[in-house]
């Protein structure tokens, strides 16, 4: 089904795509495609499976009469989309009494299928995923990702800018779902963002962890909108350590 919106959006990708509303801020943007791709994604679900939730980006959150919910970014990287970047994807994870156990992350335009079923591992186009070993931060290539707010962003910048020299390098792909599959993929070494929701995570997040990669919070806690961090074990406590001195855990950041 991920396969079908994500294909869908790129049959159908209108050449004169614009904006159709904007959210918490003028850049959080929604396109035409982002509505029809939910849309499609929920007609496909309940026709299987009608007793379900659903927690959507777009259409936001519906009660079911089972114990299974669905969470849905149907386009996670939507600037990109609207630009026809190619690094955006769709996103489909599924929680049984709260907890993710399997996950989808299709990306169509990168020729990718990210797949994980809870203690089952993780893949990528059939492929076994594992994280890279664990490294000392100033080798580490990690991803981030800055909020729609202008200014969150002027105070992700500051933090940003006081890591890099503290690591090899830093990489703002624009889509966390994708980020996540980066790290689970050992394509960089962590990853971490404020202000993501449980769509932007939920499939990413399991393929990170299938993978061998913690994701947390700050101290321990669950991942959220708070702070979401992923990497392999020794990576993510050096990556953890440096954002809390950095300042990345205060209220305001």
């Amino acid at each position: 089904m991920a396969g079908e919106a994500a294909r869908m959006l790129v049959e159908r990708r209108p050449a004169d795509l614009g904006v159709a509303i904007t959210k918490s801020s003028p850049t959080d943007v929604v396109t035409e495609m982002d509505t029809a791709a939910e849309q499609l994604l929920r007609k496909m679900i309940l026709e299987q499976r009608p007793d379900d939730a659903f927690l959507g980006e777009e259409g936001g959150a519906n009660s079911g009469r089972s114990t299974v919910r669905w969470v849905i970014d149907p386009i996670d990287g939507t600037v990109n989309y609207l630009y026809d970047l190619p690094h955006w994807s769709v996103s489909v994870g599924v929680e049984v009494d709260g907890v993710a156990v399997a996950g989808v992350v299709a990306a169509p335009r990168l020729g990718e299928t990210y797949t994980a079923v809870r203690d089952a591992g993780s893949w990528c186009n059939g492929v076994r995923l594992r994280v890279r070993p664990p490294t000392d931060l100033g080798r580490a290539l990690i991803a981030t990702g800055f909020g729609y707010r202008s200014e969150r962003r002027e105070r992700q910048g500051v933090i940003v800018g006081a890591l890099l020299p503290r690591v090899r390098d830093i990489r703002r792909a624009g889509s966390a779902a994708l980020d996540l599959c980066a790290v689970a993929a050992g394509r960089v070494d962590g990853y971490y963002e404020r202000g993501t929701h449980d769509w932007d995570r939920s499939a990413g997040a399991l393929i990170a962890t299938e993978a061998g990669a913690i994701v947390q919070g700050f101290h321990g806690q669950s991942a959220s909108e708070a702070m979401v961090l992923a990497a392999p074990p020794g990576t993510f406590t050096a990556l953890h350590d440096a954002l809390i001195e950095l300042g990345a855990g205060a209220p305001d950041y």
